[in-house]
């Protein structure tokens, strides 16, 4: 009988080409028109290759999002794939060369997403979808922080039992990603006091100055020890160089790997108060993603793909890594959720963005394999 993994190395080439469509329909996440196209160019796909019709979640001001569902099995499966970019129009070009495909979110995440379509597809023309329900849910603004599709994403999630994030593998190992840290941005606001410079500074009270006191206390929260990383990457303050600054603004990334670290994290961040007489600050923000932990149904799932991509001859490792997906959403409602199953290459948000073209028919069947999980071992 035909496999999952045989259907898909016959038809390596067409996948590859599904793949070149997407990443052509380029898709800025701020670009609501250009990532609509996009999403029109997905439904088009997943009409060819599952014969389905997208459920729409329009959008105001953002990329509408899109649902798929397939099969009508008891076993509920979640896969998700975003297909906004942080690139700009025009911004890098779609180039294959020496065995990579390069352009814009072609492996954060576009090639991931197609793989699996083509996962789901494999195990319908092998018949290994009859006790499995798929739901493939495609949000247009992870690049952003999910700010108009946690909520949907959470909602289609709920009732799966498993969620399969088609991100792109860990680089250069192609581990699964098995943990990932919770995101917050915070905005510190410091009002001062203008006065001149020359003439009378001891009437002012520079925000500038509070700023760099409030840069040093959010710099003494880190904690690399438990994995906590507060970084102040934006700081902007003042007007003319003969003016005592009356304004300030700092933005913070906060990254934890636990509920409870975040909770003391972002206790201490808002309780900013200030060094000098008379300056006021005031703290904004709060986590946006919570973190992707080790939980008990994270780790069994990870076992169980481990098991079933055994039937590959593949040996499937997990780590842990910084950067958050709409993963950690499913994650932190109790669902079993298993992360970097998407692509192989290098160069998330950067110029040099690329994926392994030779991998994509295994890393496609890697999917189809999980959702098999142990139906497949049993046939």
């Amino acid at each position: 009988m035909q496999t999952a993994h045989d259907y898909l190395q016959q038809h390596a080439a067409l996948i590859l080409e599904d793949i070149k469509r997407l990443v052509q329909a380029q898709s800025p996440s701020l670009n609501k028109a250009a990532t609509d196209r996009c999403g029109n160019v997905l439904q088009a796909i997943v009409r060819e290759r599952l014969g389905v019709e997208a459920q729409v979640c329009p959008q105001e001001t953002l990329g509408d999002h899109l649902l798929f569902c397939i099969g009508e099995g008891p076993e509920v499966t979640s896969i998700l794939g975003h297909f906004d970019t942080v690139w700009e129009i025009d911004e890098i070009p779609m180039v294959e060369k020496d065995g990579k495909l390069y352009g814009p979110g072609v492996l954060d995440m576009k090639a991931g997403l197609i793989q699996s379509i083509w996962a789901v597809r494999a195990l319908v023309q092998t018949g290994g979808l009859a006790q499995h329900s798929i739901r493939i849910i495609c949000p247009s603004d992870e690049e952003l922080g999910s700010p108009s599709s946690r909520e949907w994403i959470e909602q289609h999630a709920a009732g799966s039992s498993r969620v399969l994030v088609a991100e792109p593998a860990v680089a250069q190992t192609n581990e699964a990603k098995i943990a990932r840290k919770g995101t917050g941005r915070f905005e510190v606001r410091i009002t001062g006091k203008a006065a001149h410079a020359g003439n009378n500074p001891e009437e002012g009270i520079s925000a500038v100055q509070e700023m760099a006191h409030q840069i040093l206390y959010l710099h003494s929260l880190n904690a690399p020890e438990v994995g906590t990383t507060v970084n102040v990457g934006v700081a902007k303050g003042g007007s003319k160089l003969n003016v005592v600054a009356d304004e300030a603004l700092l933005g913070v990334d906060l990254r934890v790997t636990n509920m409870a670290e975040a909770e003391r994290a972002v206790k201490a961040i808002r309780a900013c108060k200030p060094h000098l007489a008379g300056a006021i600050v005031e703290v904004t923000g709060d986590i946006g993603r919570p973190p992707m932990e080790q939980t008990p149904p994270n780790l069994a799932l990870f076992k169980q793909a481990q098991q079933a991509v055994k039937r590959l001859g593949f040996h499937l490792e997990g780590k842990a890594v910084g950067g958050g997906s709409d993963g950690n959403f499913t994650s932190a409602m109790g669902i079993a959720t298993l992360d970097g199953l998407g692509a192989t290459g290098v160069g998330i948000h950067a110029r040099h963005e690329h994926i392994i073209v030779n991998d994509i028919p295994l890393r496609s069947a890697l999917i189809a394999e999980i959702i098999l999980g142990e139906a497949g071992r049993e046939a």
